[in-house]
């Protein structure tokens, strides 16, 4: 996903509490540098405050950033001659999305702690389908008169 000109995220979303990579092919990428350092907070205040060393690929620089707890990710980029990539000294900064937890569903651990409840259901439903076939199969058969037992020898 590309958020801005010459920088990637490898998701669709910047979700709170999840790691994500990030890719830089700004202008110190174009310009040769050896180093690149993203300078990186959190929030309105620039909370937990920290600078990674990028490692240069060939499609640019990379790194991986554990995202926390906030309303937005602020950061710019460094060389190593201390230049700054700053966004024209508005610096980049993208809103944090609040995880998704609709999704997990609390009746599964009720299930996981009590494996017998899961196994006793999945045999009833053997039963009733075992039940259905031969339901289906043979009432037919002896309604109009065409069941025969097999004979044993």
């Amino acid at each position: 996903m590309e958020l801005t000109k010459n920088i990637f995220f490898n998701t669709d979303k910047l979700v709170q509490n999840s790691r994500v990579k990030i890719s830089y092919t700004g202008k110190f990428f174009e310009e040769g540098a050896s180093e690149v350092f993203i300078h990186f907070g959190f929030g309105t205040n620039w909370e937990s405050v920290s600078e990674l060393e990028m490692t240069r690929t060939e499609i640019g620089f990379q790194t991986e950033i554990d995202l926390i707890e906030s309303d937005t990710f602020n950061f710019c980029f460094r060389n190593e001659n201390d230049e700054w990539d700053n966004n024209e000294a508005v610096n980049y900064i993208f809103e944090l999305e609040k995880p998704v937890l609709d999704l997990i569903l609390l009746d599964e651990v009720d299930l996981l702690d009590r494996p017998h409840r899961l196994r006793r259901s999945y045999i009833w439903s053997k039963k009733i389908r075992l039940a259905v076939y031969k339901i289906i199969t043979y009432v037919p058969k002896i309604i109009s008169g065409n069941y025969k037992k097999k004979v044993s020898e």
